[in-house]
């Protein structure tokens, strides 16, 4: 059985154990990812179902591109999130 304090001591922050991950993506991006991910969706499945191009959510999903408060409307109508996630 493993003690609360070396369970505790196991313990990272998501931040932590993705630092790699929000260093290459941004951390709205990250969001993003993990909810498509999260929701069964390809990039290429999302951007159909919100009417943008593939490479759109590419770009948001690495920071490149950002989501404005339609977009995230409309990201999290799809997604099943709050919109203030994406912002």
């Amino acid at each position: 059985m493993i003690s609360r304090q070396a369970e505790e001591e196991k313990s990272v922050s998501w931040r932590e154990a993705f630092q790699e991950g929000i260093e290459m993506f941004s951390e709205i991006g990250l969001m993003l990812k993990g909810v498509r991910h999260k929701a069964g969706l390809t990039q290429k499945a999302l951007a159909d179902q919100i009417g943008v191009k593939p490479h759109h959510i590419s770009e948001m999903e690495h920071g490149k591109r950002p989501i404005g408060k339609n977009m995230a409307h409309r990201l999290a109508k799809i997604l099943g999130v709050d919109y203030r996630v994406f912002l």
